[in-house]
């Protein structure tokens, strides 16, 4: 199955999609994480590595409580949902429609000077992990 995906993954020109089920399931400290339903347990761990991006669907609350649906689609993600995007071109959270979402992972970059602008939290930051009181 890696040696099929790898292989799939030097395929250019063309734009393959794996859609799948993801199990909920508890680790070792109790906490909710999902992952994909796949055959062979080396696979689901080794898929997104593979693949340039991991999108979730699912169903998340607005602040009023109404639900929606939504693509997750950054690694860090309040909710644990699988995500991954090597684009660097999507947001957190995008439109559930696959047509925009390949229109926006194919728009060209940001340029490198405004991508790599790194500004740190200003000093004394309440949030800030390293903040001694």
């Amino acid at each position: 199955m890696i040696a099929w995906l790898t292989h799939l993954q030097h395929t250019r020109g063309r734009n393959v999609w794996f859609v799948g089920i993801l199990d909920e399931k508890f680790d070792d400290f109790n906490r909710r994480i999902f992952q994909p339903q796949i055959d062979g347990s080396k696979t689901g761990l080794e898929l997104p590595g593979i693949v340039d991006e991991v999108i979730t669907m699912a169903e998340l609350k607005a602040d009023g409580g109404d639900p929606y649906r939504a693509f997750v689609c950054h690694t860090i993600n309040p909710w644990g949902f699988p995500a991954k995007d090597r684009s660097g071109r999507l947001g957190p959270v995008e439109e559930p429609h696959l047509g925009r979402l390949m229109e926006k992972i194919r728009a060209p970059g940001t340029p490198a000077p405004r991508r790599l602008t790194f500004t740190p939290p200003a000093e004394g930051a309440a949030d800030h992990p390293h903040t001694q009181s």
